[in-house]
Protein backbone atom coordinates (compact mmCIF):
# COMPACT_ATOMS: atom_id res chain seq x y z
CA UNK A 1 0.00 0.00 0.00
CA UNK A 2 1.41 3.12 -1.24
CA UNK A 3 1.37 6.69 0.82
CA UNK A 4 1.55 9.72 -1.71
CA UNK A 5 2.37 12.76 -0.16
CA UNK A 6 1.88 16.28 -2.55
CA UNK A 7 2.84 19.24 -0.76
CA UNK A 8 1.84 22.69 -2.04
CA UNK A 9 2.33 26.28 -0.88
CA UNK A 10 -0.91 26.26 0.56
CA UNK A 11 -2.47 22.53 0.89
CA UNK A 12 -0.29 19.31 1.37
CA UNK A 13 -2.54 15.93 0.04
CA UNK A 14 -2.21 13.03 1.31
CA UNK A 15 -3.29 9.85 -0.76
CA UNK A 16 -3.60 5.99 -0.05
CA UNK A 17 -3.53 3.58 -3.06
CA UNK A 18 -4.10 0.15 -2.41
CA UNK A 19 -2.39 -1.34 -5.69
CA UNK A 20 -5.43 -0.94 -7.92
CA UNK A 21 -7.01 2.46 -6.53
CA UNK A 22 -6.75 5.76 -5.25
CA UNK A 23 -8.96 4.56 -1.84
CA UNK A 24 -8.70 7.72 0.79
CA UNK A 25 -7.51 11.61 0.33
CA UNK A 26 -7.27 13.94 2.75
CA UNK A 27 -5.78 17.91 2.54
CA UNK A 28 -3.81 19.60 4.96
CA UNK A 29 -2.87 23.63 5.63
CA UNK A 30 0.69 23.60 4.41
CA UNK A 31 2.87 24.58 7.86
CA UNK A 32 6.95 24.55 7.17
CA UNK A 33 7.30 24.11 11.00
CA UNK A 34 4.80 21.28 11.28
CA UNK A 35 6.69 18.49 12.53
CA UNK A 36 6.88 14.39 11.87
CA UNK A 37 5.06 13.75 15.16
CA UNK A 38 2.69 16.07 14.79
CA UNK A 39 2.20 14.36 11.14
CA UNK A 40 1.82 11.34 12.38
CA UNK A 41 -0.89 12.19 15.28
CA UNK A 42 -3.07 14.21 12.49
CA UNK A 43 -2.62 10.89 9.73
CA UNK A 44 -3.03 8.13 12.37
CA UNK A 45 -6.58 9.78 13.47
CA UNK A 46 -7.95 9.71 9.51
CA UNK A 47 -6.66 6.63 8.95
CA UNK A 48 -8.29 5.18 11.75
CA UNK A 49 -11.82 6.55 10.33
CA UNK A 50 -10.71 4.88 7.03
CA UNK A 51 -10.09 1.22 8.70
CA UNK A 52 -6.29 1.72 8.24
CA UNK A 53 -3.32 2.68 10.59
CA UNK A 54 0.28 3.71 10.04
CA UNK A 55 1.76 0.19 9.88
CA UNK A 56 -0.45 -0.45 6.33
CA UNK A 57 2.18 0.93 3.87
CA UNK A 58 4.99 -0.48 2.37
CA UNK A 59 5.87 2.47 0.15
CA UNK A 60 5.63 6.39 0.35
CA UNK A 61 6.12 9.27 -2.53
CA UNK A 62 6.89 12.74 -1.44
CA UNK A 63 6.61 15.73 -3.77
CA UNK A 64 6.84 19.24 -2.49
CA UNK A 65 8.09 22.52 -3.17
CA UNK A 66 8.55 24.02 0.46
CA UNK A 67 12.43 22.56 1.12
CA UNK A 68 12.46 22.87 4.87
CA UNK A 69 8.92 20.78 5.07
CA UNK A 70 10.94 17.53 3.69
CA UNK A 71 12.92 16.58 6.57
CA UNK A 72 9.68 16.58 8.69
CA UNK A 73 7.99 14.37 5.74
CA UNK A 74 10.75 12.39 5.40
CA UNK A 75 10.69 11.71 9.06
CA UNK A 76 6.90 10.77 9.09
CA UNK A 77 7.45 8.39 6.37
CA UNK A 78 10.93 6.80 8.28
CA UNK A 79 9.61 7.04 12.14
CA UNK A 80 5.95 5.97 11.19
CA UNK A 81 5.26 4.32 8.29
CA UNK A 82 8.87 2.52 8.76
CA UNK A 83 9.47 3.03 4.97
CA UNK A 84 12.50 5.10 2.95
CA UNK A 85 10.34 7.73 0.82
CA UNK A 86 10.88 8.45 -3.00
CA UNK A 87 11.71 12.14 -3.09
CA UNK A 88 10.94 14.00 -6.01
CA UNK A 89 14.20 15.83 -6.74
CA UNK A 90 16.10 13.48 -4.21
CA UNK A 91 16.56 10.13 -5.25
CA UNK A 92 13.61 9.42 -7.79
CA UNK A 93 14.08 8.95 -10.94
CA UNK A 94 11.50 10.84 -13.22
CA UNK A 95 12.21 8.96 -16.42
CA UNK A 96 12.00 12.02 -17.82
CA UNK A 97 13.88 14.31 -19.64
CA UNK A 98 13.99 17.98 -18.03
CA UNK A 99 15.04 20.42 -21.15
CA UNK A 100 15.57 23.49 -19.59
CA UNK A 101 18.58 25.54 -18.97
CA UNK A 102 18.92 24.67 -15.40
CA UNK A 103 17.34 21.38 -14.89
CA UNK A 104 17.50 21.89 -11.26
CA UNK A 105 15.22 24.41 -10.87
CA UNK A 106 12.28 22.88 -12.62
CA UNK A 107 9.60 22.23 -9.20
CA UNK A 108 8.63 18.72 -8.11
CA UNK A 109 4.87 19.99 -8.92
CA UNK A 110 5.54 20.72 -12.32
CA UNK A 111 7.29 17.93 -13.00
CA UNK A 112 4.92 15.73 -11.55
CA UNK A 113 2.20 16.91 -13.45
CA UNK A 114 4.10 16.40 -16.51
CA UNK A 115 4.58 12.69 -16.14
CA UNK A 116 0.71 12.58 -14.82
CA UNK A 117 -0.35 14.32 -18.18
CA UNK A 118 1.57 12.35 -20.42
CA UNK A 119 0.90 8.99 -19.47
CA UNK A 120 -2.67 9.88 -20.63
CA UNK A 121 -2.62 12.39 -23.25
CA UNK A 122 -1.09 11.73 -26.53
CA UNK A 123 0.94 14.24 -28.18
CA UNK A 124 2.29 17.23 -27.14
CA UNK A 125 0.73 18.88 -24.30
CA UNK A 126 0.76 22.14 -22.47
CA UNK A 127 -0.54 21.29 -18.60
CA UNK A 128 -2.25 24.31 -16.51
CA UNK A 129 -2.10 24.14 -13.03
CA UNK A 130 -4.17 26.76 -10.82
CA UNK A 131 -2.75 27.47 -7.23
CA UNK A 132 -0.64 29.81 -5.43
CA UNK A 133 1.00 30.23 -8.87
CA UNK A 134 -0.47 29.57 -12.11
CA UNK A 135 1.95 27.53 -14.03
CA UNK A 136 1.57 27.10 -18.04
CA UNK A 137 4.05 24.21 -18.92
CA UNK A 138 5.25 22.60 -22.33
CA UNK A 139 5.77 18.40 -22.39
CA UNK A 140 6.86 17.08 -25.66
CA UNK A 141 5.52 13.80 -27.57
CA UNK A 142 8.18 12.06 -25.72
CA UNK A 143 7.40 13.19 -22.30
CA UNK A 144 10.40 15.51 -22.19
CA UNK A 145 9.75 18.62 -19.80
CA UNK A 146 10.07 21.66 -22.13
CA UNK A 147 9.97 24.69 -19.92
CA UNK A 148 7.06 27.38 -19.45
CA UNK A 149 5.41 29.68 -17.79
CA UNK A 150 4.93 30.87 -14.11
CA UNK A 151 2.07 33.72 -12.95
CA UNK A 152 0.67 34.80 -10.15
CA UNK A 153 -2.26 32.42 -8.84
CA UNK A 154 -5.95 33.96 -9.13
CA UNK A 155 -6.07 33.19 -4.99
CA UNK A 156 -2.74 35.44 -5.08
CA UNK A 157 -4.19 37.97 -7.40
CA UNK A 158 -7.36 38.92 -5.21
CA UNK A 159 -5.72 39.09 -1.82
CA UNK A 160 -3.16 41.48 -3.55
CA UNK A 161 -5.70 43.76 -4.93
CA UNK A 162 -7.64 43.69 -1.45
CA UNK A 163 -4.69 44.37 0.58
CA UNK A 164 -2.99 46.89 -1.72
CA UNK A 165 -6.14 49.23 -2.22
CA UNK A 166 -7.49 50.13 0.86
CA UNK A 167 -11.64 50.58 -0.60
CA UNK A 168 -11.77 47.49 -2.47
CA UNK A 169 -13.18 44.38 -0.41
CA UNK A 170 -12.16 40.58 0.08
CA UNK A 171 -14.53 38.89 -2.06
CA UNK A 172 -15.36 35.64 -3.46
CA UNK A 173 -13.60 34.04 -6.59
CA UNK A 174 -16.54 33.05 -8.74
CA UNK A 175 -17.89 33.39 -12.18
CA UNK A 176 -19.59 36.72 -12.34
CA UNK A 177 -23.12 36.73 -14.37
CA UNK A 178 -21.55 39.15 -16.65
CA UNK A 179 -18.49 40.84 -18.16
CA UNK A 180 -19.15 44.56 -16.97
CA UNK A 181 -19.95 44.71 -13.38
CA UNK A 182 -22.38 47.51 -12.18
CA UNK A 183 -20.95 46.98 -8.45
CA UNK A 184 -17.48 46.98 -6.98
CA UNK A 185 -17.43 42.98 -5.89
CA UNK A 186 -19.14 42.59 -9.42
CA UNK A 187 -16.33 44.53 -11.06
CA UNK A 188 -13.30 42.58 -9.00
CA UNK A 189 -15.05 39.56 -9.43
CA UNK A 190 -15.22 39.99 -13.26
CA UNK A 191 -11.48 41.59 -13.53
CA UNK A 192 -9.98 38.30 -11.33
CA UNK A 193 -12.31 35.56 -13.10
CA UNK A 194 -12.47 36.94 -17.15
CA UNK A 195 -8.89 38.33 -16.46
CA UNK A 196 -7.55 34.92 -15.76
CA UNK A 197 -9.67 33.50 -18.70
CA UNK A 198 -8.21 35.77 -20.93
CA UNK A 199 -4.87 34.79 -19.42
CA UNK A 200 -5.66 31.09 -20.05
CA UNK A 201 -6.41 32.24 -23.25
CA UNK A 202 -4.07 34.31 -24.68
CA UNK A 203 -0.98 32.84 -23.33
CA UNK A 204 -2.24 29.01 -24.64
CA UNK A 205 -2.57 30.80 -28.14
CA UNK A 206 1.32 32.25 -27.67
CA UNK A 207 2.40 29.19 -26.64
CA UNK A 208 0.95 27.19 -29.68
CA UNK A 209 1.66 29.86 -31.84
CA UNK A 210 5.65 29.34 -30.92
CA UNK A 211 5.53 25.76 -30.86
CA UNK A 212 4.38 25.41 -33.83
CA UNK A 213 2.35 22.10 -34.10
CA UNK A 214 -0.59 20.97 -32.68
CA UNK A 215 -1.11 20.46 -28.54
CA UNK A 216 -3.46 19.36 -26.23
CA UNK A 217 -4.08 21.62 -23.20
CA UNK A 218 -4.92 19.84 -19.80
CA UNK A 219 -5.88 21.83 -16.44
CA UNK A 220 -5.65 21.21 -13.18
CA UNK A 221 -5.60 22.24 -9.67
CA UNK A 222 -7.29 23.32 -6.64
CA UNK A 223 -9.58 26.52 -9.00
CA UNK A 224 -9.17 24.89 -12.15
CA UNK A 225 -12.84 23.58 -11.75
CA UNK A 226 -13.32 27.43 -11.68
CA UNK A 227 -12.65 27.21 -15.00
CA UNK A 228 -14.73 24.61 -16.56
CA UNK A 229 -17.25 25.83 -19.27
CA UNK A 230 -16.02 29.27 -19.46
CA UNK A 231 -13.68 29.02 -21.91
CA UNK A 232 -12.22 26.70 -25.20
CA UNK A 233 -8.61 27.15 -24.47
CA UNK A 234 -8.59 23.96 -22.14
CA UNK A 235 -9.12 20.55 -23.75
CA UNK A 236 -9.40 18.65 -20.49
CA UNK A 237 -9.67 19.35 -16.97
CA UNK A 238 -7.72 16.78 -14.98
CA UNK A 239 -8.18 16.68 -10.93
CA UNK A 240 -6.12 13.56 -10.66
CA UNK A 241 -3.13 14.88 -12.56
CA UNK A 242 -0.92 14.73 -9.54
CA UNK A 243 -1.57 12.04 -7.89
CA UNK A 244 -1.47 10.24 -10.89
CA UNK A 245 2.16 11.71 -11.77
CA UNK A 246 3.31 10.65 -8.32
CA UNK A 247 1.69 6.67 -8.64
CA UNK A 248 4.03 6.12 -11.95
CA UNK A 249 6.88 7.45 -10.64
CA UNK A 250 6.49 5.09 -7.91
CA UNK A 251 5.91 2.44 -10.38
CA UNK A 252 8.89 3.51 -12.65
CA UNK A 253 10.99 3.24 -9.70
CA UNK A 254 10.31 -0.52 -7.84
CA UNK A 255 13.40 -2.37 -8.06
CA UNK A 256 15.75 0.40 -8.04
CA UNK A 257 16.56 0.59 -4.64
Amino acid sequence: MLLAIEQGNTNTLFAVHDGERWTSQWRAATDASRTADEYAVWLSQLLNMAGLQLGVFDGCIISSVVPQSIFNLRNLARRYLHVEPLVIGENADLGIQVRIDKPSEAGADRLVNAIGAHVVYDGDLIVIDSGTATTFDVIAADGGFEGGVIAPGINLSMEALHAAAAKLPRVAIQKPPRVVGTDTVGAMQSGVFWGYIAMIEGLTARIKAEWGRPMTVVATGGVASLFHGATLSVDHFDSDLTIRGLLEIWRRNQGRH
